[in-house]
């Protein structure tokens, strides 16, 4: 890889070479017929990735953006919406929200803990809500949600599901062909982001819609947005040689790239991967005494937020990592300055990941602190030796 420094942040992730060279290639007129050909496939692969019987949107933007679209577009003003969050960015729901009007209620869980679900359906029995937000996975906690309960108590009331994956799709199963205890229970609303599992640059709002959904937004009538309308973009959805604003056509190429390699690898496998090396890093950090803010049954195979041994200063370690080219992220609200996250996604890879884990021992040694890098690398190469098994 080009890059000079190990990026393991929760986002933008490490970024190969081909899709660098795909990101290079001549920038072309929006509507050249060699540039909307490209454009097509990436949003056939769109559809394949998440495996929907609907549309799928790739604009300019970020995930927030993403997020706006996946609301605006199905829930009206004064409409109720219910926030299912695990960390900062499923409160982000919550202003969203309330620009446009809507109702909206939020259940919030512990940091580092799932939602229980029994909360969940007593909330949906007390008030009829257009739709319900779940963070697949929380950039800010480490936390992965419960889809496989989720799901089913929040379609028997009608409501629709949107699942934020801007920190999930691509590593987690988010297939909207999927049934969850019932032929319509399924997932209506997928967003996400292009800087993270995907593995590319930062850039791009991606939102998968069922037919389901696209019937919420028929049934709206005129929305409060513009170019969050996804009336405005189906046309070019459906045929990008047509025009309603300037696609970013290096971020097309390099997204068309990046979900090849995806597909290429198959999402069982991809899935598994992520698992192996979430497991790993969580294992190598508590034998250096450092524990994951998420239980291993809710934790994420993305990310983790890990807590400091008593004495670690955060802009030392951080610094530290930094002056041997490991790139990690401090934690964020209540948790800054007491944690720090690491990405484990996308493009990353075992060779990566040791490396940093050898760079955080010597960081902690360096502070003061005990720490076996040896042990801490066998507790890795175990977890992924048992995937590979596996």
């Amino acid at each position: 890889m080009r890059n000079r420094d190990l990026l393991l942040i929760p986002g933008p992730t490490p970024v190969v070479d081909e899709i660098y060279d795909a990101l290079a290639l001549e920038t072309r007129g929006h509507t050249d017929p060699r540039f909307v050909e490209v454009f097509k496939n990436a949003l056939q692969q769109t559809k394949e990735l998440f495996q929907t019987d609907g549309e799928v949107f790739v604009i300019a933007g970020t995930g927030t953006l993403a997020m706006e679209m996946a609301i605006v577009n199905t829930v009206g003003k004064g409409e109720n919406l219910l926030v299912l969050s695990h960390g900062y960015f499923g409160d982000r729901f919550i202003p969203l929200a309330q620009a446009y009007d809507i109702h909206v209620d939020v259940l919030q869980s512990e940091w580092g803990k799932q939602i229980d679900p029994s909360i969940v359906e007593e909330t949906l029995k007390r008030k009829q809500y257009k739709a319900v937000t779940i963070t697949h996975a929380d950039t800010s906690t480490g936390v992965v949600s419960d889809l496989e309960t989720l799901v089913p108590i929040i379609k028997k009331t009608g409501a629709l599901v949107i699942v934020d994956g801007v920190v999930a799709s691509a590593a987690i199963d988010e297939n909207m062909s999927k049934t969850y205890g019932h032929p319509d229970y399924k997932l209506d609303v997928v967003l996400t982001g292009s800087q993270k599992a995907i593995g590319m640059p930062p850039g791009l709002a991606i939102v998968a819609f069922n037919k389901t959904a696209l019937a919420a937004r028929e049934h709206l009538g005129q929305v409060q947005a513009y170019y969050c309308d996804i009336k405005n973009w189906l046309p070019i959805m459906r045929d990008p040689s047509k025009y309603f604003a300037t696609p970013p056509v290096n971020l097309i190429y390099a997204y068309n790239e990046s979900l090849k390699i995806v597909l290429n690898e198959g999402m069982k496998k991809r899935e598994n991967r992520h698992i192996a090396y979430g497991r790993g890093v969580r294992a190598a950090m508590r034998s250096y005494g450092m524990r994951p803010l998420a239980n291993e049954e809710v934790a994420a195979p993305t990310l983790s937020c890990i807590l400091y041994p008593e004495g670690v200063d955060d802009v030392a370690f951080r610094s530290g990592l930094a002056s041997r080219g490991v790139i990690v992220a401090g934690a964020l609200a209540h948790l800054a300055g007491k944690a720090f996250r690491i990405g484990h996604m996308g493009n990353t890879t075992p060779e990566m990941l040791e490396k940093a884990i050898q760079a955080i021992g010597e960081v902690l040694q360096e502070l003061g602190h005990t720490a076996n890098i040896e042990k801490a690398i066998k507790a890795f190469k175990e977890e992924i030796e048992q995937a590979v098994r596996n």
